[in-house]
């Protein structure tokens, strides 16, 4: 089953290569190095970490960006908690029941002696998604990602 994000539609826009290109299934991208902190996130997740990362140089912020959920790189994820110690999980869907808890569980059980501090994750409130615009964006991840960053950065 393949979800498309369509508040990306419009939204974002970069290069595409001209030939013939694929992305492997199930194989994660590392879209920005950093040492300070690892972000591991997906989908619109990964656009709100470059933009936090641009607008504070001062934190070396890493990305890992899934590309998929079922199957999860991984590989990708261990080295993304060697890289940096300090682990967010930044994903648009609300707290409880959201996958960040299936990804803090695997890192805590196979990652746990890598860690510099504890997974903690970034995600939507636990409520249904409201229509106002100022309620919606309230209650998206992206509304707590400085405060959940500072946390990690001061664990």
């Amino acid at each position: 089953m393949y979800f498309e994000h369509k508040a990306l539609y419009r939204s974002v826009s970069g290069p595409v290569p001209e030939e013939y290109y694929e992305i492997e299934i199930g194989k994660a991208r590392h879209v920005r190095e950093g040492d300070e902190i690892g972000i591991i996130t997906y989908g619109a997740g990964v656009h709100w970490a470059e933009d936090y990362a641009a607008e504070h140089p001062e934190i070396s912020i890493d990305i890992l960006d899934l590309r998929t959920l079922l199957p999860l790189d991984y590989f990708s994820i261990r080295e993304a908690v060697q890289r940096t110690g300090r682990v967010l999980i930044l994903h648009e869907d609300t707290l409880t029941g959201g996958i960040g808890g299936e990804m803090a569980a695997w890192i805590a059980e196979h990652c746990f002696a890598i860690l510099d501090a504890p997974v903690m994750r970034c995600a939507s409130l636990d409520t249904p998604v409201p229509f106002s615009i100022e309620l919606e964006n309230n209650f998206l991840a992206k509304s707590r990602l400085d405060e959940t960053i500072q946390k990690l950065i001061n664990y």
